[in-house]
């Protein structure tokens, strides 16, 4: 009876101090689909090495407890039957609940594995990712840019889901954009931004993510491709710099504090490698070597604000800083791959847009004239070939003989002048031309700006619609084929291929292959 007694004394004791928590109630909940609790925000990868990857997600509790432990495991059989490698990691509220594994060695190079999550007595969904090959004889890359969850569905996100033998897909930034609802979107489509107004503090960038990452099409994309992710500006905010951003405002608090979040909550929510420098460099065997650079905070200086600015050919204004731009010339050099691919957010090549009142975007490389000619006379200097430059960020699609003289030091006929190729994707649904003028006109424009003395270098330019391109590599070329998608009112299956551009190892001449 003694025994019961200090048994029962025990389990009263012990049921006493058992913490209790406050419910975890979220801004995005309503978004939620309830058969994938507790992991609703699905599972991704990315940053893929020969012999590991970034493997990523999300748990949601029901409170707001202090810790959950989480089990993960990968395997080259879906079944699972035999796993390559488990673990276990620990996250709490202080990283918003997501779960990050950098997983350095222990993988075989070139291989599709499998991968999922345990946690709170729930699974995961089933992930599949892809290491980078040590040696390869072809390369398959979906590119993508600037998607924007007011705008309309994402198709083409969707599309991109069901591609087949992708080593990567490579994100050129704007991944979310930070605008309040109906600034910069569609309302109509019922896709309201949540938090309902611009993203400023820590729980309004988590929110924002969280919003894009309970999308049905995203998390499809992410569970079936490792990403490669850089970020541009709406990351942060418009147009943004090392110092400051044109769509940061006093009464919006401090910029370098809005910065730390926005870095610190990208980090949280996307598959990618944490470290000091956001630019950085992938190897896909002795086929190709990836670039991916920060035009943004890691050393961009102020934009000017017109052609006629006085400081615009200082040499002391900066695109990537010294530290970055060093970085890159010995990237450049050092690299033995056969092509050099180098993720780029704004547009390098020399572009006249032709519009009476707009010729020069003073955003990208044109605006930074000094810079833009150190690194063409760099790349021309040490005789490099097989450059490929990967832009995002205009909602419109490129092809480039990549010269920033065109009308001097180029031929047109020849290619003779050029030293590079560049091709330029369009937004997965951010809007672009023909949302402000009829597709007739917007059809005629390009007639004027492609191919003609105003742009003798530009081969082809799509300024209408939405989608991505993929990129496929061999040892004798390279080939961008440019997808698009058929609506973003509605959730549809429908993908074209309007164009497929070739060039050649050892050339930067553009052909169509179409």
């Amino acid at each position: 009876m003694r025994l019961f007694t200090l048994l029962l004394l025990i389990g009263l004791i012990s049921c006493e101090q058992a913490p209790t928590y406050e419910a975890l109630e979220e801004n995005t909940s309503q978004f939620r689909d309830e058969s994938l609790a507790p992991f609703y925000h699905g599972v991704a990868s990315g940053d893929p090495l020969p012999t590991g990857i970034v493997l990523w997600t999300r748990v949601t509790p029901a409170t707001q407890v202090p810790e959950i432990e989480v089990e993960w495991e990968i395997s080259k059989n879906e079944n699972f039957q035999e796993v390559a490698l488990s673990g276990k990691e620990t996250t709490s509220p202080e990283r918003d609940y997501t779960v990050k594994v950098d997983i350095t060695e222990g993988l075989t190079p070139g291989t599709q594995y499998y991968y999922r999550f345990k946690a709170l007595e729930g699974s995961s969904m089933t992930g599949k990712t892809r290491t980078a090959p040590q040696l390869a004889e072809r390369l398959r890359f979906a590119v993508v840019s600037c998607s924007n969850y007011e705008f309309g569905y994402f198709n083409a996100y969707a599309r991109i889901a069901e591609e087949e033998n992708l080593s990567a897909v490579v994100h050129l930034g704007d991944y979310i954009y930070e605008y309040g609802p109906g600034v910069y979107g569609d309302t109509a489509i019922g896709r309201i931004n949540v938090p309902p107004h611009e993203i400023v503090s820590l729980q309004d960038y988590r929110d924002r993510y969280a919003q894009y990452r309970l999308d049905q099409d995203l998390r499809a994309v992410h569970a079936n491709h490792p990403f490669i992710n850089i970020w541009d500006d709406h990351e942060i905010t418009n147009n943004s710099y090392k110092d400051g951003a044109e769509n940061h405002q006093e009464d919006e608090g401090d910029y370098n504090t809005r910065k730390a979040v926005a870095r610190q909550v990208y980090y949280e929510w996307l598959p990618i490698r944490d470290g000091a420098a956001h630019y950085r460099a992938f190897s896909f065997g002795d086929l190709a070597d990836l670039i991916m650079l920060d035009e943004r905070l890691a050393g961009r200086t102020k934009q000017v604000d017109s052609l006629s600015d006085a400081t615009l050919q200082n040499v002391d204004r900066s695109m990537l800083g010294a530290e970055q731009l060093a970085w890159f010339q010995e990237r450049l050099t050092t690299s033995k791959a056969r092509w050099k691919l180098i993720g780029n957010q704004v547009i390098f090549s020399y572009l006249d847009w032709g519009f009476p009142t707009f010729s020069i975007n003073l955003d990208a490389w044109d605006g930074y004239p000094a810079e833009q000619q150190k690194v063409a006379d760099f790349i021309k200097e040490n005789e490099l070939e097989n450059l490929v430059f990967l832009t995002g960020d205009t909602h419109s699609s490129w092809a480039f003989e990549v010269t920033n003289n065109p009308k001097k030091e180029y031929n047109s006929s020849t290619s003779e002048g050029a030293f590079a190729v560049e091709f330029g994707v369009t937004s997965i649904n951010s809007s672009n031309s023909n949302e402000r003028a009829s597709t007739e006109d917007v059809l005629e424009h390009e007639k004027k700006i492609v191919n003609t003395e105003i742009n003798p270098h530009l081969k082809y330019a799509n300024m209408r619609d939405h989608g991505y391109m993929i990129l496929e590599l061999d040892a004798e070329k390279a080939q961008a084929s440019y997808k698009y998608v058929e609506t973003l009112k509605e959730r549809d299956k429908r993908i074209r291929t309007e164009t497929t551009l070739q060039v050649n190892s050892g050339e930067v001449k553009i052909r169509r292959k179409d």
